[in-house]
């Protein structure tokens, strides 16, 4: 009777021991590698989500803003004065190209009084939309490449610390030659927690990076509209 009450106090003395700081201080070096990386992954990718969130609603509200001012304004000089203080807004950005281009075909026609000349400007003009919208596309779509990799390799990663950790735990079992709880228990509980972190990682990776893509799609449908609008006025008014 004695000898069970001491097994049964020793026991419970070990199982209080496995909190969680201690299973990550008696980790292995490659779970605790593998933990430091998912780590690592998840504060970049926070970084990333709020600096995202703050760029795109920056980019939303000036883009907004310009909007307002050039529906409301009869000239461009004024609306092009305007868009120095929205850099922000992709749509300020493709109205300067244009306006840039419009201004030095405006500045130099020789050639703008014939038909051919006339289409060649407006080729121009939609060249430098173009430009101007495929830089802003790669700017509003800049870092989030990294959340897509997180919320793809970081369960993966997990995962190997979850094989690695199930696998010391068989070591374990085969040095010690019995499969008790306090032999089984550590290797098993590093597993767990390697794959918990890695699926911290990358569920709010996942959910951020298809949201951020659905803003990015809603301005990039705002710079198409803008830009189509722009060139029907400029064909209008100016050739």
């Amino acid at each position: 009777m004695e000898s069970i009450y001491v097994q049964l106090v020793t026991l419970a003395g070990a199982t209080e021991e496995f909190t969680i700081s201690s299973l990550l201080l008696r980790a292995t070096p490659v779970v605790k590698g593998v933990l430091m990386v998912l780590v690592l992954m998840s504060v970049v990718s926070w970084y990333i989500i709020v600096y995202k969130w703050l760029y795109l609603r920056r980019a939303q509200a000036e883009s907004g803003l310009f909007l307002e001012t050039f529906w409301q304004s009869k000239r461009l000089d004024e609306i092009y004065q305007t868009s120095e203080h929205l850099k922000r807004s992709p749509i300020s950005q493709v109205f300067r190209a244009g306006y840039v281009e419009l201004t030095k075909l405006k500045g130099g026609r020789e050639q703008g009084d014939t038909m051919i000349g006339k289409m060649d400007d407006i080729e121009n003009i939609e060249r430098a939309l173009r430009r101007a919208r495929t830089g802003e596309i790669i700017q509003l779509g800049a870092l989030t490449p990294f959340l897509a990799t997180t919320a793809s390799a970081a369960p993966f990663v997990g995962l190997f610390g979850t094989v690695w950790g199930i696998m010391d735990s068989f070591l374990n079992i085969a040095r010690v030659g019995n499969a008790t709880l306090t032999t089984v228990a550590p290797g098993i509980a590093e597993a767990l927690i390697a794959t918990a972190i890695g699926l911290v990682a990358a569920i709010p990776a996942v959910m951020f990076f298809n949201y951020f893509m659905n803003r990015t799609r809603v301005l990039e449908a705002d710079m198409d509209n803008f830009g189509n609008d722009f060139l029907n006025i400029v064909k209008r008014h100016f050739f």
